[in-house]
C-alpha cells in the first residue's frame, strides 16, 4: 500500500459504513392497524337463572309478609 491511498481508503470505509448503516436502519419492521370491514359478532348460548331467599327474624317477617305477597303472587295459605 502506497501512503498517497490511505486517506482514500478511509475515505472508501467510511462511506461503507454510512451506506451500511443506512441500509440496516432503513429495514424496520411495520405494524399495520386496520379497522374490520363487518362488526364482530359473538353468538353466545347462555342461560341465566337466579333465585333470591330473604331471611329475617320472625317479627320482620311477619312485617314484611303482605309486602313479598304482593311482590311474587305467591302467597301462604289463608293470607
Amino acid at each position: 500500500m502506497k501512503p498517497g491511498n490511505l486517506p482514500q481508503l478511509c475515505l472508501i470505509v467510511r462511506l461503507t459504513i454510512v451506506l451500511a448503516a443506512s441500509t440496516v436502519g432503513a429495514c424496520v419492521p411495520r405494524i399495520e392497524l386496520a379497522m374490520p370491514k363487518e362488526p364482530i359478532t359473538i353468538n353466545m348460548n347462555v342461560k341465566i337463572e337466579h333465585e333470591i331467599t330473604i331471611k329475617a327474624d320472625p317479627q320482620s317477617a311477619a312485617l314484611l309478609q303482605p309486602t313479598i305477597c304482593q311482590a311474587t303472587q305467591r302467597c301462604p295459605a289463608g293470607q
